[in-house]
């Protein structure tokens, strides 16, 4: 895997490429690789948002994994931040269940992006939300600030994890939380997709074992951890012949490893020194494996 800095500027160059680019011709992003052999799906991992209300379809460059404002209970007059905001798709989501009495704030660190969505927000008349120039690993945030935090397949792609959600807890009021969807992994990927850099920019080689995502969130003091949705991820042949031979593609397919897009909530605890709830190894692994954590919309669980 790239170095930290090399990964970032990669991850911003790919961005960059897409922010100038309708969704039917992005490419390079998590959802869409520029090694795919076909096109017919601009899509790999990215979920139906054009049900939802909110949804305003110049922001959706197809980039997500999932839909964390579905799962999010955003409440009007929330103050809620989504990282990694690209155009703003989840963002102008966010406002309709937030409402004019609450605020929007998308942090992006591609200028591109920013502008984008900027753009998207001037001509939609939302003075509500805004959009800032920002590293997640140091959010432009001030502390105690959000209600609920939503993001959406990105910070697989950040280095060092356990800061953003360090971040997390520090922007978040007591008793805030977030709902976010994410890459991650069971078992272990071969060595040249977890060295591909098209796929780091696309989301895959960045992810790390699902257990221990939910440890860094246990770690990093929230609570109530609840694995709302799960959804496998099947990459195409069509991209697997760019790195993997014939023979090496078959036991892939016969293996254990599953590339799998969760959506997960956790709360920041009323009182911000309370005991982490979940810190067993064994208790991540069963949560994240067990279908009775898993959540619907509206079923009541989180």
């Amino acid at each position: 895997m790239p170095a930290d800095e090399n990964t970032k500027t990669l991850v911003r160059n790919a961005y960059t490429a897409v922010a100038d680019q309708s969704r039917a011709r992005q490419t390079a992003s998590c959802c869409g690789s520029s090694t795919r052999s076909t096109l017919d799906d601009p899509g790999i991992m990215a979920d139906d948002y054009s049900q939802l209300a909110g949804y305003v379809a110049e922001a959706d460059l197809g980039l997500g994994c999932g839909l964390p404002t579905q799962f999010a209970h955003i409440r009007p007059g929330d103050t809620v931040i989504d990282l990694g905001s690209g155009a703003g798709n989840d963002c102008f989501v966010a406002r309709h269940e937030t409402g004019p009495t609450g605020k929007v704030i998308g942090i992006d660190f591609t200028d591109a992006m920013i502008s984008r969505a900027r753009k998207n927000a001037d001509t939609l008349g939302f003075n509500n939300v805004e959009f800032r120039y920002g590293d997640i690993e140091q959010m432009p945030v001030a502390e105690a600030v959000a209600d609920v935090i939503v993001s959406n397949c990105v910070l697989n792609l950040v280095p060092d994890k356990a800061a953003v959600f360090a971040e997390m807890f520090r922007v978040l009021k007591p008793g805030g939380h977030f709902s976010i969807s994410d890459i991650v992994l069971r078992g272990e990927l071969p060595a040249s997709l977890r060295q591909a850099a098209e796929l780091y920019a696309g989301c895959v080689s960045g992810a790390i074992q699902q257990a221990d995502y939910l440890r860094l969130i246990a770690d990093a003091g929230f609570t109530g951890l609840v694995l709302q949705k799960e959804k496998p991820i099947s990459l195409p042949d069509d991209l697997l012949v760019n790195y993997l031979s014939t023979d090496e593609m078959v036991v892939y397919h016969q293996s254990d490893t599953r590339i799998v897009s969760i959506t997960v909530y956790a709360e920041k605890p009323l009182d911000a020194r309370a005991s982490v709830l979940i810190t067993d190894t064994a208790q991540l692994v069963d949560l994240s494996s067990s279908g009775a954590a898993v959540c619907t919309p509206g079923g009541g669980c989180c």
